[in-house]
């Protein structure tokens, strides 16, 4: 483990204590697992921003499904009917 200095505001610094001592943790255990939890989620909403860079590529190079098939192929889920997915490749 290293070791990292951060200044607190004073009522950030409160409410870490009050925290570490409810959940009887050391506020380093807090701040480390609060820490933990936002860096999955920046690398969460990393994934989610290529995968939106990606669609928007897709869509301008034309793979597109018209909505009313969308639709069409939702409703027909749990359906004698059932449909396959819209085709993505034309």
């Amino acid at each position: 483990m290293s070791v990292t200095t951060v200044r607190l505001q004073a009522e950030v610094e409160q409410q870490l204590e009050a925290i570490a001592s409810k959940l009887q943790r050391s506020k380093g255990w807090v701040i480390n697992e609060a820490l933990a939890q936002y860096i999955a989620k920046q690398h969460s909403e990393q994934a989610r921003w290529q995968q939106t860079l990606t669609a928007m590529a897709s869509a301008a190079d034309g793979k597109v499904v018209d909505a009313g098939e969308v639709h069409n192929w939702l409703d027909s889920w749990g359906t004698e009917y059932e449909q396959d997915a819209p085709d993505l490749t034309r």
